[in-house]
């Protein structure tokens, strides 16, 4: 997967512009507020057609403007294909290939990218939600079966959740819990079995890149975390039965409490550096080094899946890494087409090769 050019109009504070990226590694250098992270962005809304940062639609036009377009010519399933994004206040248009789409979703199938940005460093500091949140995305952009499992299984948890409040006032509705415990438990063990084996590919993929971050100095390990004591080699059908189990044990505490206490939405990542717990001993560096590990591994299982390297977007990465892991990132990911935005002049003078755009008040050169 190669971006060959990316035309923008009227999109944020940007100068309308078109650039044509290296195949390699591209930095994008300048100040604070020049413009570097809407130039991710951009890059990253034709995977989906949302932005990374929560932004809305309207916050990409202009402030002085009605609309914004942004065109993209790219290389991908083995032949160049094109793309364009139309913002028109609250109206979205989607071209692939000259043809409309209807869903920002038929972007996925075309085009994939990668993206870190300083609000992923929330995957170690904040808490379990963030971390299901990250596994979540992946498996749903890998197929879209797993996002029709996830939002099974969230519709029907709070539809649990509210019967559950009124048992405490009404006690005989009690006995219909079981009409929806049982979906809840089979789309719950699905999502559980594709959340598992999800992150043994990532941990594999992120311990290997870690080791390159840190220059063999140190281990990364990601362990899934279940609340039903779900196990790796277990089947669906296993989970099932370890789900319907709990379930039970804690009928009475989960009336008391109004809510479900125990399944995939309780469940959690560990993610540990030589052992320790990364959110309790881990350096801002290492942390940072963790998340990096953690997204370019997201890239190695995407390439897996779709037999093609995504585009990755490092957005204010190298801040608060030393030398070794700055040289790693900007001159070791080979193979793959990496965009890379930064501040610090010596940055920019690490790159053996590759290209170097300067961005100020929004001009590009």
């Amino acid at each position: 997967m190669k971006v060959i050019a990316l035309k923008f109009e009227n999109y944020r504070n940007l100068n309308d512009d078109i650039i044509t990226p290296h195949e390699g590694v591209n930095i994008i250098y300048g100040d604070n507020a020049q413009g570097k992270t809407n130039l991710l962005e951009a890059l990253w809304l034709f995977c989906g057609g949302h932005s990374f940062r929560g932004s809305k639609d309207n916050e990409l036009i202009k402030w002085d403007k009605n609309y914004a377009r942004l065109e993209m010519r790219f290389y991908g399933q083995e032949r160049e294909q094109k793309a364009k994004i139309t913002f028109n206040g609250r109206q979205k248009k989607i071209e692939i290939n000259g043809i409309e789409k209807k869903s920002t979703a038929s972007m996925i199938e075309k085009y994939c990218a990668v993206v870190f940005s300083p609000e992923h460093l929330s995957l170690i500091k904040r808490g379990p939600s963030e971390r299901r949140k990250f596994i979540d995305s992946a498996i749903c952009r890998e197929k879209l079966q797993n996002a029709v499992i996830l939002s099974k299984y969230n519709r029907i948890l709070s539809q649990r959740n509210s019967l559950l409040k009124d048992i405490s006032k009404r006690p005989s509705l009690e006995e219909t819990l079981s009409i929806w415990d049982e979906p809840l438990i089979k789309n719950g063990a699905m999502l559980i079995k594709k959340r598992i084996e999800y992150t043994e590919m990532l941990s594999a993929k992120a311990s290997e890149y870690h080791t390159g971050i840190s220059q063999g100095k140190e281990k990364l390990e990601t362990k899934y975390i279940s609340t039903t004591n779900a196990l790796q080699n277990d089947t669906v059908e296993e989970i099932e039965k370890k789900l319907r189990k709990k379930f039970e044990e804690n009928r009475a505490e989960d009336i008391k409490t109004g809510v479900t206490n125990a399944g995939p939405h309780r469940d959690d990542i560990e993610i540990l550096i030589n052992g320790k717990s990364t959110r309790q001993y881990a350096s801002q560096g290492q942390q940072r080094s963790a998340v990096l590990s953690l997204k370019l591994a997201e890239a190695g299982v995407l390439r897996e899946r779709m037999g093609e390297e995504p585009v990755i977007l490092l957005d204010d990465v190298l801040s608060e890494l030393d030398a070794g892991r700055q040289n790693y990132l900007i001159n070791e990911l080979k193979g793959c087409q990496v965009f890379i935005t930064c501040c610090e002049q010596s940055n920019k003078e690490l790159l053996k090769d590759g290209k170097v755009y300067y961005l100020d008040k929004g001009v590009i050169s």
